[in-house]
């Protein structure tokens, strides 16, 4: 049995930053653009490249480090443009518990928890930049759930996000009567010298099968996410509440809390950023995860608007105040962030994106 429905395969279950694709869904925006589109949830995020280069699913959400990698690897998939901007990528760890310092040889001996092939590839890699062996620590494959391994004590520390493992631990440690700055990161960009922090950024991929038979497809889905995360942009707080009708589990302190944090990483064009694609190439060559006669998978041919100037090297996205978090009261949004909280409304008005 055939269907004509757009199969679109997320890089993980629902997550607050997927809130553009489900508010096109909700506000029928793909229906308007002449498209109907079933939006899938994997159990296992390491499968969605293969499922996707196998042409079962059409199109989906990967991390730019993977979506390279699949390519690699013979699999036909290609960025047709970028959901999220990479937060803060790193070793989350628990200073009271873990015995880690900001030094990274204090990783030496530790229990290390990574989600899939790519992160045990970097774990290894940093251990020789900093005079040690894969063998000088035990690497421990936790898939998604690196922060119910750390809080279970099965692992010391693990690769995680600042905007999604970093605000479920600090909410944790708040609970247990510790402050959130317990919580610390090890940044990968920072300890690879990598003068960026793009590598996970999160893409719109494709089957390049699906995408070259089905371009004026392709675009009608690109332009209904576009006008969901417009109107994410304009009415962050509302859009939010439409994202708990479709996913009641989101009305939560703590997915709200994603929600705010990762915000500032949201794309607002959703191009792929040539220089970040050139500097995430060049690390993976650095990785032996491609030779040097790749050629990169991305593609803006899709997006049928007016892209935006890329940001200059070494920005760092402003927080900004969504309004999600009305609910909480005091100490509990105090500490979302240390940093001068800019209202979406002034973030618009002077061009900040």
């Amino acid at each position: 049995m055939s269907t004509e429905k757009i199969t679109c395969l997320l890089n993980w279950h629902a997550t607050p930053y997927h809130l553009p694709l489900f508010l096109a869904e909700k506000l029928d925006y793909f229906s308007e653009e002449g498209i109907k589109v079933a939006i899938l949830e994997p159990n296992n995020p390491s499968d969605v490249t293969e499922i996707i280069g196998s042409g079962k699913v059409d199109l989906g959400c990967k991390a730019m480090i993977h979506t390279i990698a699949g390519k690699a690897r013979g699999f036909p998939i290609k960025s047709i443009g970028t959901l999220l901007d990479e937060p803060f990528t790193g070793v989350v760890y628990l200073k009271s518990k873990s015995g880690i310092t900001a030094d990274f040889q204090s990783l030496r001996n530790k229990r290390i928890g990574y989600v899939g092939e790519f992160g045990k590839i970097q774990l290894d890699e940093l251990t020789r930049h900093y005079g040690m062996t894969p063998q000088d620590y035990k690497a421990v494959r936790v898939g998604m759930n690196v922060t119910g391994a750390i809080i279970r004590g099965e692992i010391d520390a693990g690769i995680g996000l600042e905007n999604v493992q970093m605000v479920e631990l600090e909410e944790w440690s708040v609970q247990q009567g510790r402050s959130r700055d317990d919580v610390q990161m090890l940044r990968i960009d920072e300890l690879a010298e990598l003068g960026c922090c793009c590598f996970c950024s999160i893409l719109f991929i494709g089957n390049e099968d699906f995408i070259r038979a089905n371009p004026e497809k392709v675009k009608a889905f690109m332009k209904a996410v576009k006008r969901g995360s417009e109107y994410m942009f304009q009415q962050p707080a509302d859009a939010y509440e439409l994202f708990v009708e479709m996913k009641p589990y989101m009305n939560s302190d703590v997915n709200r809390k994603i929600f705010q944090r990762s915000f500032r990483y949201m794309s607002y064009d959703m191009k792929n950023v040539r220089r970040d694609w050139d500097k995430v190439t060049k690390y993976c060559k650095r990785l032996g995860i491609v030779d040097d006669g790749f050629e990169q998978n991305q593609t803006n041919d899709f997006l049928t608007w007016s892209l935006n100037p890329e940001d200059p090297a070494g920005f760092i996205h402003p927080t900004i105040e969504t309004g999600v978090l009305n609910k909480c009261k005091g100490d509990l949004c105090k500490s979302v962030t240390s940093e001068r909280v800019i209202p979406i409304q002034e973030q618009l008005q002077d061009g900040r994106r």
